[in-house]
């Protein structure tokens, strides 16, 4: 029986898959061959579409029937997740080894659109270049006092929790699946990283809540992942240790490993903040990171899962005083010693810039450093120090020019990151999935680009702007384009310049407090005095942070005359009279790139307005109603770090324009 396409609360927006996205496919004859669960996914998918629009569905049908479409399992060698589309003789076959690449075949089709059914097409071969492609969900079970229900979250509550219990609407959280497989994310991690008491107790008896979220992604080739408390032997099995190298924790984890297996048998596995911003880790039994990962990879091992450590490992009580200590530093210093000594099915997760996902960070270090050690690099979709999804900031620019960098002769980040690519999620409860509806665009482009990492962003947003509008005639498409496709370098104009990063109110991380972290023990500083800012992590004068890439990068960040301009305050503490690359000095850069940030947010504001008449009503109106704070927010940006610059360097805007 096709499993029926699930049923989206009134209200709720559709995203990249609104019916008329189906429509070119639903108006045909669709043959399709092969049994596995997630065929009959596919059967349901096109069997709606051809309910919605007239044409017609069969199963296993004979070969000389007049089908537009062919599904088909039985291609050899193209994995679970490959499938090959060709276009001849007037039919469309996509065939397939497995489930999950018919499934991933025919939205393959629905992005072509009208265009798969015409002509002739060759026949090619698509298979993801990463084998996972993952959320993290920052969601908290119970509400947590600080954090909320959702840490970092922007898009409402829980997909999955509700104040202490599981939220049981399932069939959106299988729309949420059906999403995501539509731009080629296959699994989830459906709890916090930072793991609370009430979040701990779903690896043992709340097991049961989990499976049923696994069982609603299921349908889609989403695998559930679990984020768990390196303490859990502790906290849960009342042991009175969690030493790694302990044979009693080793068997407590095993056991406990196989129930979660049993309740649940396609398990991903176990996500670990371990020795991290409070969290426990090995380091309380003098053991390292790799016995705290191999302990619970071993536990995974039998039954085919993977434990993503993740390497977010760093101090966070430093003196603000004390220039030696540099917390870009961390993650190097302490994974690069342990290469080659974790397991096979352990992956070391890595942000991919070294210090906290600001809007402009070099590509970390430890990527590429590690050539023994399975590494999944980690990016954040919502938007924490990018906007809060109250401004529009789409990612795939940055997110391409981080995979398309090579940490070292040969290979990209993309072509590195052999253990997966993993994002933040900022999917929540709001009727718009993301809360700001252009902050959609941010999870469609992660998912195309965890699939094809060297894939063009501007070309995966155009993907999703044709599936979002089906239809969109020229002035829509172009519309969205204009507001999105320069709005990172835009927030990063009004916002920190110059690589510093932070800058930001402490706590919330919203809108702008140039001091706000500069005397904490967070270890985010600017060091700006009268005659300069920037920090100096030069080998021969600073923290010798630059020292840690290869060659060419380490001679190239390590001298301020070959720094590129972006990163330049990242990497150096400079005088504000230095003279950037492009002719101007720091401090008129600060005031130029502030005053325009503030002009391209006010025309962006004014496109969408022009765009009333062919964009949904309500959609419209939220859009139109965060432009009106971004716009605020980018005003108060503009003035609080101009403001400070010209009062701390006495350096009079050359324009003349308004300094508060």
């Amino acid at each position: 029986m096709p499993l029926p396409v699930p049923v989206l609360p009134e209200g709720v927006d559709p995203a990249w898959l609104p019916p008329a996205a189906f429509r070119a496919i639903g108006g045909r004859r669709t043959l399709i061959r092969g049994s596995a669960p997630l065929v009959e996914t596919v059967h349901g998918e096109v069997a709606e579409a051809c309910r919605r629009f007239g044409g017609r569905v069969e199963r296993d049908g004979p070969d000389g029937g007049a089908y537009d479409l062919v599904l088909a399992l039985g291609a050899g060698g193209l994995g679970d997740e490959g499938f090959s589309c060709v276009r001849e003789g007037g039919t469309t076959t996509v065939t397939a080894s497995g489930g999950r690449g018919l499934l991933y075949g025919l939205f393959h089709v629905v992005r072509l659109g009208a265009d798969a059914f015409r002509g002739e097409r060759a026949r090619e071969i698509h298979r993801p270049a990463l084998a996972l492609r993952m959320l993290d969900h920052w969601d908290n079970v119970a509400v947590h006092p600080v954090m909320g229900q959702v840490e970092r979250g922007y898009a409402g509550g829980s997909l999955f929790w509700d104040d202490g219990r599981a939220r049981g609407d399932l069939e959106r959280v299988r729309a949420y699946g059906r999403l995501l497989a539509a731009c080629g994310i296959n699994a989830v991690a459906v709890n916090n990283v930072n793991v609370h008491a009430t979040e701990a107790r779903l690896l043992t008896d709340r097991i049961g809540e989990v499976a049923e979220i696994a069982g609603a992604l299921r349908p889609y080739g989403i695998h559930t992942h679990l984020s768990v408390s390196f303490a859990a032997p502790v906290v849960l099995g009342r042991l009175s240790s969690a030493d790694p190298l302990d044979g009693a924790v080793r068997d407590w984890w095993a056991q406990v490993t196989r129930r979660v297996y049993e309740a649940i048998p396609d398990f991903g596995g176990y996500v670990v903040k371990a020795d991290s911003e409070g969290q426990p880790g090995p380091f309380a039994y003098g053991r390292s990171h790799a016995d705290g990962a191999n302990l619970l990879a071993a536990a995974l091992e039998p039954f085919g899962g993977t434990v993503h450590w993740r390497a977010f490992v760093y101090d966070h009580h430093q003196d603000w005083r004390d220039r030696t200590t540099d917390r870009a530093r961390a993650a190097h210093d302490h994974f690069v010693p342990l290469d080659g000594e974790f397991a096979a099915n352990a992956v070391l997760q890595v942000k991919h810039g070294p210090m906290d996902f600001q809007a402009r960070e070099p590509v970390s270090p430890l990527i590429g450093a590690v050539p023994r050690t399975r590494l999944a690099v980690e990016l954040q979709a919502t938007q924490e120090y990018t906007g809060q999804q109250r401004h529009v900031c789409w990612l795939g620019p940055m997110w391409s020019e981080v995979l398309r960098f090579r940490p070292a002769p040969g290979a990209t980040v993309g072509e590195t990151a052999r253990g997966g690519l993993v994002a933040v999620s900022n999917a929540g409860a709001d009727p718009f999935w993301t809360g700001h509806p252009l902050a959609q665009a941010n999870l469609y482009t992660f998912g195309r680009l965890a699939w094809r990492p060297d894939a063009g962003p501007r070309e995966v947003l155009g993907e999703w702007i044709a599936l979002t509008f089906p239809g969109a005639p020229a002035r829509l498409s172009e519309g969205l384009h204009a507001v999105l496709d320069g709005s990172w370098r835009t927030y990063e104009k009004y916002t920190a310049p110059l690589g510093v990063g932070f800058m930001v109110q402490p706590g919330h991380h919203y809108g702008p407090s140039v001091d706000g972290y500069e005397y904490s023990p967070w270890g985010t500083y600017h060091f700006a005095d009268r005659d300069g800012v920037g920090v100096d992590r030069s080998v021969a004068r600073g923290t010798g942070y630059a020292g840690q890439y290869g060659k060419p990068w380490s001679e190239l960040y390590e001298s301020p005359g070959t720094c590129p301009d972006e990163l330049l305050l990242f990497f150096h503490h400079v005088p504000y009279g230095h003279v950037l690359k492009s002719g101007k000095t720091v401090i008129q850069h600060i005031y130029d790139t502030h005053f325009e940030g503030v002009e391209e947010v006010a025309e962006a504001s004014r496109v969408w307005a022009g765009l009333a008449d062919l964009v949904e009503p309500g959609r419209h109106a939220r859009v139109a109603e965060l432009y009106e704070e971004q716009l605020r927010c980018a005003r108060e940006w503009r003035d609080q770090i101009n403001s400070y610059f010209f009062r701390k360097s006495g350096v009079p805007d050359t324009r003349g324009r308004r300094i508060h």
